[in-house]
């Protein structure tokens, strides 16, 4: 009778113990949800964002991780994913639950990993609609984040919301800090320059000079633009991303240039940025835009102010960097002291496990 009171008093410590490590909490995402979630969770589907989950749980949050929207990663940003893969190679084997803009998000793979929790990106839980209520309505709580927007608010709501699923509150703070002071302080430095803003068009460089790609309106680059102090010539014309009629590109005369470009391109003349992009080789693909049709008579390429900007680099918290990089285009004078370049791989030291090496911000001359 003894050794049984015994074993009963031990299972009710363990017991105990267990409750206390895990806690019903209701949260709110940051498209005003109210979701119950079983924290620390300990079973993850993570459909975007890997490295703003990395940076604020750390390394030990993906020991939670069952499922990944691969595509988004891997197929994106093949070199940033191989570079990761090399530093934790069980990365490879989290299983692939699909990709929502190919359509090949799997309701059933995801069910069937049997999560008790499941992240999306805002986009990401618009674009699923009733696939993911179904989610829901099978008991697994779903919640939202959004590093799109490329708002303060959104981006560091985003980030202190993953410090709760994460448990680790206190870095998330840290990093929503840090995140919001930088923006601050890019602000504050515009403000100081006491000019008008100048004319920015930004343009995703993977189709190459022949072929005018999506530009930004509210979100992303276009936001970045409004954030570093520029005036986004498409923001009129497109509201989230989208086509602009290349003759409003000529009409509005930009006084600086953006292509945005990644390491995974299917047109041999796209701009390549990014990890283990050699410099020369993304400054000879970026002059080769500046050779469109009535190009040489922008303000823009007649002063050399055509840069190329990392895609990778947009909608996730170590986008300050390149909102201080275009902040320096536009305002040379204000921002002297500042290497946006270095500072962007000082938070990879600070805040990830990885050291990226490539090309990430460049100019055409």
């Amino acid at each position: 009778m003894r050794k049984l009171a015994q074993a009963l008093g031990l299972s009710v410590l363990v017991m105990a113990s267990l409750s206390a490590q895990a806690e019903v909490k209701t949260i709110t995402d940051v498209i005003g949800r109210e979701v119950k979630v079983d924290l620390p969770a300990k079973r993850v589907v993570l459909g975007f964002y890997f490295e703003d989950y990395l940076a604020v749980g750390t390394e030990k949050a993906f020991d939670s991780v069952v499922g990944i929207s691969r595509e988004a990663w891997e197929g994106w940003v093949p070199a940033n994913w191989e570079m990761y893969l090399k530093h934790r190679p069980s990365l490879n084997s989290i299983p692939d639950v699909g990709e929502v803009e190919a359509q090949t998000f799997s309701v059933e793979k995801v069910l069937s990993l049997k999560p008790d929790l499941v992240v999306l990106a805002d986009w990401q839980y618009k674009a699923l609609g009733l696939d993911a209520q179904r989610i829901e309505k099978e008991g697994i709580p779903v919640v939202v984040v959004d590093y799109n927007e490329q708002t303060v608010a959104r981006h560091t709501a985003s980030t202190r919301l993953l410090g709760t699923l994460t448990g680790q509150q206190k870095r998330a703070d840290e990093l929503a800090d840090f995140y919001a002071n930088a923006m601050a302080d890019v602000t504050r430095r515009v403000a100081d320059a006491k000019a008008a803003k100048p004319k920015v068009y930004v343009e995703f460089g993977n189709k190459g000079p022949a072929e005018y790609s999506f530009t930004y309106g509210k979100n992303m680059w276009g936001a970045m633009i409004a954030a570093a102090g520029g005036d986004n010539i498409a923001a009129p014309f497109v509201e989230w991303w989208g086509p602009i009629n290349p003759e409003q590109v000529l009409a509005s005369k930009p006084d600086v240039i953006l292509i945005s470009g990644r390491e995974n391109n299917k047109a041999a003349t796209a701009l390549p940025m990014g990890q283990g992009v050699a410099e020369a080789e993304a400054r000879t693909k970026l002059a080769a835009f500046a050779g469109r049709q009535g190009w040489s008579e922008l303000p823009a390429i007649k002063k050399n102010r055509l840069y190329g900007v990392y895609q990778g680099a947009s909608r996730t918290l170590s986008d300050f960097a390149m909102v201080q990089y275009i902040a320096k285009q536009l305002y040379p004078a204000q921002f002297t002291d500042m290497d946006p370049v270095a500072n962007y791989l000082n938070y990879y030291a600070k805040y990830l496990p990885v050291k990226p090496q490539g090309t990430f911000a460049v100019s055409v001359k």
